[in-house]
């Protein structure tokens, strides 16, 4: 069986895909959060968005801009 990437929501865990078993089957699974936490509300969308402006922009040393972003 391959891993199978659920939300844990209201006390369930809903499969974020579509899962090929026969309805209540009973499974056994040890869950382990990935990595997603601490980034904020957003994910990692924030961060793929600057990144993408960075590399649409074609310059290559952001970091001389690096007080724009911080708004200094």
């Amino acid at each position: 069986m391959k891993t199978i990437h659920a939300v844990y929501e209201s006390g369930v865990f809903r499969p974020l895909k579509s899962v090929e078993l026969p309805e209540r089957t009973e499974v056994e699974f040890e869950p382990r959060p990935v990595a997603t936490q601490g980034v904020g509300k957003g994910g990692l969308d924030g961060i793929y968005a600057v990144l993408g402006e960075r590399y649409h922009s074609g310059e290559h040393d952001v970091a001389a801009r690096h007080d724009e972003r911080r708004g200094t």
